[in-house]
């Protein structure tokens, strides 16, 4: 296994892109984008029982206010936050001296300074913001949630215990967002189709340029240039690998270099333009001519995605579709990968659908306008390689559509 902290001096330039391929936004509604997610929480805060939440994951406060600030660095720092109330003001909590990024959405009805409580952000004055942000939600409570029961979904200890405190019980809005997300309205599929496009892009340039010399991060490069320059936001994981690498799954890019006749196998969770996720995975073989047994692999993978995707349409519980999922032999079964079926929107979402021996989500069914992707991963226990393949799908309304076109290998 030969690694190289360098750039390949031998690599070819690279090649012009393909035409791109953008979506033009008058193509979609923002409004009714905007108007159909948050009505959907509303809706789900009803059934629950509630009457408002807070929202601190950056990928929520987008489904529910299509505002955007800072995501990644607003996923480990609790920065900023807004509120939903069945009935109320919806105000967002902006990061400092940042509330005019947001002053365009019209469903927003007022934008106030975060009050911050983390240690990076407060040091020794910690405790006393912590007491300002308690004391604000009191006032919100006071007003818009009387039975002090909110729904949080992302918080950390101490204010979940002052919360107690002042007599706010606190729930996981977790249930409330995954369900809220389900089910995608017709301009939510045209960015998501946007988004595939981009991925699309850039999954083929990686096919075009993967040559034997270059490392598995350069090739992995060319997919985040394409998001990028694309309109796209960023991209999950880093699961790239090469060779036996491959075997088991879950290795992340690095500074191997690909060698000659080598499989290289990739996952895109790329979350590209409108914040919607590409979640598509390839596997190529450097030089195209796939060996015996990596024909083997790939056509174990493509046997399991194609008996899946057959299998589902609307109204198929989880249940009947694991007991009745293609089954993989015992030799691969170590190796298997963490979900047959996973829910797929902003990022990856409800439900995950795994293996009979995983337990996972069982009660729920398949409905019409859910988007899924469906996966394969066949690496043989002590295997030298191994194969990743997934799909995403529209459940249309008597089976799946194929959402992402970009062509499996031919062989």
């Amino acid at each position: 296994m030969k690694f190289n902290r360098k750039i390949n001096p031998h690599t070819k330039p690279k090649q012009n892109f393909i035409t791109k391929k953008r979506l033009k936004e008058d193509e979609i509604d923002f409004d009714k984008l905007r108007s159909y997610r948050l009505d959907r929480v509303k809706k789900e805060l009803e059934k629950n029982n509630l009457e408002a939440c807070i929202l601190f994951d950056p990928v929520n406060i987008r489904y529910a206010l299509d505002t955007v600030n800072m995501s990644v660095y607003n996923m480990h720092n609790l920065t900023r936050y807004c509120f939903v109330p069945v009935n109320g003001p919806v105000i967002l909590y902006e990061y400092f001296n940042c509330e005019k990024l947001s002053e365009h959405l019209n469903l927003i009805n007022e934008i106030r300074p975060s009050i911050t409580w983390d240690y990076f952000s407060n040091g020794d004055q910690s405790s006393n913001q912590l007491k300002k942000w308690i004391n604000e939600i009191s006032d919100l409570s006071n007003s818009y949630f009387k039975s002090k029961k909110i729904a949080i979904d992302v918080i950390n200890g101490p204010a979940v215990s002052s919360l107690n405190k002042i007599g706010i019980e606190v729930v996981d809005a977790k249930l409330i967002l995954e369900q809220a997300r389900v089910i995608k309205s017709p301009e939510e599929l045209k960015c998501m189709k946007a988004s595939l496009e981009v991925a699309e892009i850039g999954v083929a340039k990686m096919r075009n340029e993967l040559k034997a010399g270059m490392t598995e991060d350069e090739l992995w490069s060319i997919l985040h240039k394409t998001n990028i320059e694309h309109g796209g936001e960023w991209i999950e994981c880093r699961i790239l690998s090469s060779g036996s690498r491959t075997n088991p799954w879950m290795q992340e890019s690095s500074n191997k270099i690909i060698q000659n006749g080598e499989i290289v196998s990739f996952d895109t969770n790329m979350v590209g333009p409108y914040g919607y996720c590409a979640d598509i995975s390839r596997t190529y073989v450097e030089g195209n001519k796939f060996s015996d047994n990596q024909k083997k692999l790939y056509l174990m993978a493509v046997e399991q995605i194609n008996h899946n995707s057959r299998l589902i349409k609307p109204g198929m519980s989880f249940k009947e579709f694991t007991e009745k999922s293609w089954v993989l032999p015992e030799e691969y079964y170590g190796n298997r990968y963490s979900v047959m079926v996973h829910g797929i929107g902003l990022c990856d979402e409800w439900p995950a659908i795994r293996y009979p021996t995983d337990g996972g989500e069982r009660s729920g069914i398949f409905e019409k306008n859910m988007t899924i992707t469906v996966e394969s991963y066949i690496g043989k226990v002590g295997g030298n390689e191994g194969v990743k393949l997934e799909q995403q799908y529209l459940v249309g309304q008597n089976s799946l559509e194929l959402m992402s076109h970009h062509p499996l290998e031919d062989i």
